[in-house]
């Protein structure tokens, strides 16, 4: 299993329409594909919005933000569990 953290800076009044994309547009681009496992997506006071996304094995990409909703272009890490 591979978890994919997806974090994006909305601009000063986008938050709310980004947000809305993020579930409406792009997660359900993600959610039919086979390898898909379950996204959550969370919000802050600061303007970002994260989507952290469970994968069978290679994660896909969100589709890139409209320009006009966004601070700076969307960072992207992939981390894999710990056994402990």
């Amino acid at each position: 299993m591979i978890a994919r953290m997806w974090e994006v800076r909305a601009s000063r009044s986008g938050l709310d329409e980004l947000l809305s994309w993020v579930c409406d547009v792009a997660l359900p681009q993600l959610e039919v594909l086979p390898s898909h496992m379950s996204s959550e997506v969370f919000s802050s006071t600061d303007l970002r919005i994260v989507v952290i996304s469970k994968w069978r094995n290679t994660p896909e990409d969100l589709p890139a933000p409209p320009a006009e909703l966004i601070a700076r272009t969307p960072h992207v890490w992939d981390f894999t569990p710990v056994d402990r």
